[in-house]
């Protein structure tokens, strides 16, 4: 483990960029990259994930906060549903086997990559009438009862879902930093009890998480046009999960 150290913090710190600038906390790409070092998927790379994912998405909360990204109401009764429902799906990871909770990571990751590629013509004609606030409240709950099941907090899913309702890019994934905070905790209760953590490189990781994700969010803030921001952020799910993919089938 310890020679494996400064590559899993190198490569937690540029994967907490890339969530951070999206608001999305990093769990949902940090599940396959655990993976490589981790074996096991429900007591050790999950609960790991689930404490990264929380942690990350308060930092670029604060990030996106900096820049006057945030609308605080919808993202507080999102967070609100997801911190409810997210426990139900942590709970039921604990009974369903590995295989079928990868098969569910990779139906997520298809229908997110698929999102982030959505021609903007597209995205621009859901968003006429104004975002849609109770569709988001609606699909909120089944989404973090999916995320928890995965151990990956609702961010990656509820990101494309905000965009659907209607929000534009920077102020969805600012509005998803908030929403996915609470459930991302909230989700972890359940694995209390078996989690297998080790606790020097837990806190080696969320370091370089907090910091990861707080740039990602700034430069996001700051520099980044939505639509490049999120076809690039598309690619890097497609080679992680490609990767895991061939992992798993090779395995």
């Amino acid at each position: 483990m310890t020679s494996t150290l400064p590559i899993m913090a190198i490569g937690l710190l540029i994967l907490s960029i890339a969530s951070g600038m999206l608001g999305l906390g990093v769990a949902f790409i940090a599940v396959p990259f655990l993976s490589f070092f981790l074996d096991d998927l429900v007591h050790e790379v999950q609960p790991l994930s689930l404490l990264l994912n929380g942690v990350t998405a308060l930092f670029s909360l604060f990030g996106f906060a900096r820049g006057g990204l945030v609308a605080w109401r919808p993202a507080i009764l999102l967070g609100l549903v997801t911190t409810i429902f997210a426990p139900l799906g942590a709970w039921l990871a604990q009974h369903i086997h590995a295989p079928w909770l990868w098969a569910c990571y990779f139906l997520a990751v298809a229908y997110l990559a698929w999102r982030m590629f959505l021609p903007d013509k597209q995205v621009k004609e859901r968003a006429i009438a104004g975002p849609d606030v109770r569709l988001a409240l609606l699909l909120a709950a089944p989404i973090a009862v999916v995320a928890g099941m995965l151990g990956v907090g609702p961010g990656f899913l509820l990101l494309p879902t905000l965009m659907l309702a209607g929000f534009e890019p920077k102020r969805a994934a600012a509005i998803n930093a908030l929403a996915v905070t609470p459930p991302s905790f909230s989700a972890l209760l359940p694995h209390i009890s078996t989690a297998k953590m080790n606790l020097p490189l837990a806190v080696l990781l969320l370091a370089v998480g907090a910091m990861g994700s707080f740039a990602g969010a700034r430069i996001t803030a700051l520099y980044i046009p939505g639509r490049r921001l999120k076809q690039g952020f598309g690619v890097l799910v497609l080679v992680m999960t490609a990767y895991k993919l061939w992992q798993v089938v090779s395995s």
